[in-house]
């Protein structure tokens, strides 16, 4: 091959993370040429209503699809937590890159972490999976709407509108804002969402070519540790609807999987946990998962989704 098409959002973290693949492939390929064909997808436009009301995480990723589809572009780089759990017929995710910082971020420009913040502080979060989490632990918090590219979200923070908010911890290095982050929370403070932290790369399912120069990039730890991530919220048909979180570890050939369901406003957090051979990465999700439902995880999910 002698040239390859990127297809990224256009949004400054989503350009870094094109931008990275494509230094990565022509450091193994000197000769290749590589092209970034930037997009902005309906998940860009509309930052004025959640997610979880306007089609989910999906909306990031379909446009990207539709260039592959079409051939204007050979492949798509995402954010693994933006990625839905179940692809469309025809498409594949050969490579998961090594993972950045999974965990979320604190960050404020007055307090060091959610502990110190007083009753009544107001907190931005786009996100109910983070949301559910802080509310069981901090009732006394005010928990509301953030939405927008990493640069926006950081303004309102500056501009007062928020006592403090919560990102995710890869895409703030990534930018080069680390010293942002008041903070790291802990998986047990914030389970992290599936596949944070990590960056997929999507292809046609008949492109083998492609798979074969895309090899090299894969990390086979990540990628057996996001697997069992996105089984249990496949499993759990999940959402972002859905307050729900999945993290693996990978220890000794060992993958530690944590998840949970939950109510938004945190009153009920239901957990499981398992470990299994990594060789079983996808069937440890889907057995996390089924602990979760044998404990009630379908009542939250019928509930919450009966609601919104």
């Amino acid at each position: 091959m002698k040239k390859i098409v990127i297809a990224s959002r256009e949004s400054r973290l989503a350009m870094w993370q094109a931008e990275h693949i494509k230094a990565r492939l022509q450091g193994l390929y000197p000769a290749l040429e590589v092209e970034i064909l930037g997009m902005t997808t309906r998940g860009d436009q509309i930052l004025d209503v959640t997610l979880s009301k306007i089609g989910g995480k999906g909306l990031f990723v379909k446009e990207l699809e539709v260039a592959l589809q079409e051939g204007r572009a050979d492949l798509a780089v995402h954010s693994m937590k933006d990625v839905p759990m179940a692809l469309p017929e025809g498409f594949d995710l050969p490579v998961i890159c090594e993972r950045e910082d999974p965990r979320d971020a604190f960050v404020s420009n007055t307090y060091a972490n959610l502990s110190e913040l007083p009753a009544g502080a107001v907190v931005g979060t786009a996100s109910l999976r983070r949301e559910s989490q802080i509310r069981a632990q901090f009732p006394h918090l005010q928990i509301k709407p953030l939405r927008g590219n990493v640069q926006t979200r950081l303004a309102k923070l500056d501009a007062g509108e928020f006592d403090a908010i919560i990102l995710a911890a890869a895409g703030l290095k990534r930018l080069g804002l680390g010293a942002r982050i008041r903070t790291g929370l802990s998986p047990s403070e914030s389970l992290p969402s599936p596949g944070q932290g990590a960056l997929g790369i999507e292809i046609r399912a008949d492109r083998e070519d492609l798979k074969a120069l895309l090899a090299p990039l894969n990390d086979a730890d990540t990628r057996d540790c996001v697997l069992a991530e996105r089984a249990l919220s496949r499993q759990l048909g999940g959402s972002c609807q859905i307050p729900l979180g999945g993290f693996a570890t990978l220890q000794d050939e060992v993958i530690t999987l944590d998840g949970f369901v939950a109510y938004p406003d945190g009153s009920l957090i239901l957990r499981a946990t398992a470990s299994a051979p990594r060789t079983y990465a996808d069937a440890l999700g889907r057995a996390v998962a089924k602990q979760l439902l044998k404990e009630g995880a379908a009542d939250i999910m019928d509930a919450v989704l009966a609601e919104g």
